[in-house]
């Protein structure tokens, strides 16, 4: 496996922090990032779909990059998501990000392909253009991409990229393929860390399924962090009783989105605003109170108040 990558552990998909009239909050990139080390990720990812890559420019992206190894400092490694439907755009954000020090890039397929052979071949072309040393990481998200890597697309990658070095996986249901995916290795396909997302709504079950982690972007990361210590220790049934004590509040954001992720974060004191970018709408009144709610009951369950790290 290339050096640098996470191998197991939470490694955090970074929100993109804006200011009130939706610019790049550069100076909020920081204690961003000290949040993040601070709640026990092993690594960083930026630019994913809830860093609202999408709606970034080249500039912006290239800004956010900057801001963040500069922060970071080296104390955990940190990627880039580059996917695009443009090869160019794909392969300039990796140069830059990995002339700058990130550690590897994160790749969704392109939208569109159909059926195996062009999902193998897309990933391969795009290695091929990369380079032996730009490590990828998969990003398996098919309700983003709108594509489906099966077991055998996912051998396929595997057995013609030697630098994919890493799976996102998030497909739903999931647990059959992790599941899957690990036996293929005990036949012999080569093994690459699994870590998964969906905010981890089905964490522990994955980790049991053979996960090394998650890399997600739920705005309570130091639980997640947690309960992956907790399991790889073999404390399942505290993992699970922590998992638990947070899941209402995962549900909610799951199914609520980043305007409700921004919000919280903004609460725990790691942004300064919730802004996202158009078109996603702020919360309402009636938003609000169902968060107050949520949180509340979540802070009575725990004992500690949201801005306390978990323990």
């Amino acid at each position: 496996m290339p050096a640098g990558l996470p191998e197991e552990g939470f490694v955090a998909i970074a929100v993109t922090p804006l200011t009130a009239d939706g610019a790049i909050d550069h100076a909020g990139i920081g204690p961003l990032m000290d949040f993040y080390v601070n709640c026990g990720a092993v690594g960083v990812t930026l630019l994913g779909v809830m860093g609202e890559a999408h709606r970034m420019t080249d500039g912006d992206a290239r800004a956010v990059v900057d801001a963040a190894l500069e922060a970071v400092a080296g104390r955990i490694p940190i990627l880039v998501g580059v996917s695009d439907a443009s090869l160019p755009r794909v392969t300039s954000l990796a140069e830059y990000g990995m002339g700058r020090g990130c550690v590897g890039v994160m790749l969704q397929p392109l939208a569109g392909l159909q059926g195996d052979a062009a999902v193998v071949a897309y990933f391969s072309h795009v290695a091929a253009e990369l380079g032996l040393e730009v490590p990828i990481c998969v990003q398996d998200f098919p309700k983003a991409s709108g594509v489906h890597i099966s077991l055998e697309a996912w051998k396929g990658i595997i057995e013609s990229c030697p630098s994919v070095a890493m799976l996102k996986a998030e497909d739903e249901p999931g647990l059959g393929k992790l599941a899957a995916i690990r036996e293929a290795e005990q036949a012999g396909l080569r093994r690459v860390p699994i870590l998964t997302g969906n905010n981890g709504i089905h964490l522990v079950q994955e980790l049991d399924r053979g996960a090394d982690g998650a890399m997600t972007g739920f705005a309570f990361p130091d639980a997640l962090a947690q309960v992956v210590k907790l399991h790889g220790d073999g404390q399942r049934t505290a993992a699970e009783d922590l998992f638990d004590r947070y899941l209402p509040v995962n549900r909610h954001e799951l199914r609520t989105g980043i305007a409700v992720r921004k919000e919280i974060l903004r609460r725990r004191g790691a942004i300064a605003t919730a802004r996202a970018r158009f078109p996603v709408k702020p919360l309402t009144a009636l938003d609000h109170a169902e968060l107050d709610s949520l949180l509340e009951r979540l802070e009575a369950a725990t004992g500690r108040p949201i801005t306390e790290l978990a323990r």
